[in-house]
């Protein structure tokens, strides 16, 4: 599964190796999102779990949205990396449209899973912030709408479609209808559905799934 090192989860840090201060304020950061979501990262706490000054944290990140914006980056590449470690569990012999399928719904299950267990980076990996990348993208948009999520569901529902488990018609623009059904699940377990019994969660995620998988090959070979 995808992790982050211990001092990364805890966000405290006795020092840092010379000319790596980037990087061990990144880490402290993650830990802080990760305990506390974005809302939690705050430039002067990072400084300080990192053992060094506000003006040595802000030689590295000129501003907060900056370190938000790195640490959304993080975020995002632990749900892709979540992801990709549950899809590489679904055992590769056997039908491409069943392996494909499995492939599909163990996506699914996984980033149901990352947003549970891991709400703080969650909510990090799609917060806004002020930052603009180099690229000129706002909110760190090219983290999450590039590698790694939607690369993860665009391979496998074209293999859906190679397998012939998927009309070709249905294809354009079906990874982003998938992942809005997955992602409003998950906003709203932790929102308005916050308080179900874990049995009508559990029913939830299961009807959500199957929407989406039967959504997407209906019509072919008898789905």
């Amino acid at each position: 599964m995808a992790s982050v090192t211990p001092a990364s989860a805890t966000g405290l840090r006795t020092g840092y190796h010379h000319g790596d201060l980037r990087n061990a304020l990144t880490q402290a950061a993650v830990g802080l999102a990760r305990a506390g979501g974005p809302d939690a990262v705050v430039l002067r706490e990072v400084a300080r779990r990192t053992g060094v000054s506000a003006a040595a944290a802000y030689r590295h990140f000129t501003t907060r949205d900056a370190l938000l914006a790195r640490v959304k980056q993080h975020a995002a590449a632990a749900l892709g990396e979540f992801l990709l470690e549950s899809i590489s569990h679904v055992p590769c012999d056997g039908d491409p449209g069943e392996v494909a399928t499995a492939r599909l719904r163990a996506a699914g299950e996984a980033y149901l899973g990352f947003a549970t267990a891991h709400h703080g980076l969650f909510a990090t990996a799609f917060c806004r912030t002020g930052h603009v990348d180099a690229d000129g993208s706002r909110d760190g948009a090219g983290s999450v709408l590039g590698a790694p999520v939607l690369a993860r569901l665009t391979a496998i529902l074209d293999d859906l479609v190679a397998a012939g488990r998927m009309d070709p018609a249905r294809r354009p623009g079906a990874e982003i209808a998938a992942w809005s059904a997955i992602h409003g699940l998950a906003v709203l377990l932790d929102g308005p559905l916050r308080a179900m019994a874990p049995t009508a969660q559990a029913l939830a995620r299961q009807r959500t799934l199957d929407t989406v998988v039967l959504g997407l090959t209906a019509g072919r070979d008898g789905y």
